[in-house]
């Protein structure tokens, strides 16, 4: 039985002069080469030396084919797709607005920033939140508008409209 550099020293420009027309790209090629020759070192129990040119060409292309398969399920990413989440100075200034948003909530009567709770945060109908607040229905109505008016005025006053 030969040793690892014979086999090598004997075969390697055939396995390689092979892959190179298989893959048409030198890098390509000498990468088939060394799998090639490292698959049948690590399997030489199953070399039969009568058919060893043929054992490691059949190794190529069958690697090859597997790469071939392997780059067919790969596909390139879109550049024009960017990153959805927000960025972290969105992030703070989310954080700053929410921030904002509660300390007006807390400076109003509790009956108004839970009638607007109650609308926008639980979408309840002001049918609803009349019935809960003990209120007419027109009194659930203008206690949310109160309420959106008062945070858009302040929105308004710090955007400088």
């Amino acid at each position: 039985m030969m040793d690892f550099q014979e086999l090598y020293d004997s075969y390697s420009q055939d396995v390689y002069r092979f892959a190179l027309w298989l893959a048409g790209d030198e890098s390509k090629a000498e990468d088939l080469t060394s799998e090639t020759f490292i698959r049948a070192w690590t399997r030489k129990d199953e070399i039969r030396t009568a058919t060893l040119k043929a054992y490691l060409i059949s190794i190529a292309r069958n690697l090859y084919l597997m790469q071939l398969r392997k780059e067919s399920r790969m596909t390139d990413l879109d550049d024009n797709h960017s990153d959805p989440s927000p960025g972290p100075d969105r992030v703070t200034e989310s954080r700053h607005e929410l921030s904002r948003i509660e300390q007006i909530l807390k400076s109003m009567r509790e009956c108004d920033r839970t009638a607007f709770v109650l609308r926008v945060k639980h979408e309840l109908p002001y049918n609803d939140i009349a019935r809960i607040l003990g209120l007419s229905l027109t009194s659930a109505k203008v206690k949310v508008h109160r309420v959106r008016k008062k945070l858009l005025n302040d929105r308004v006053k710090r955007e400088g409209y």
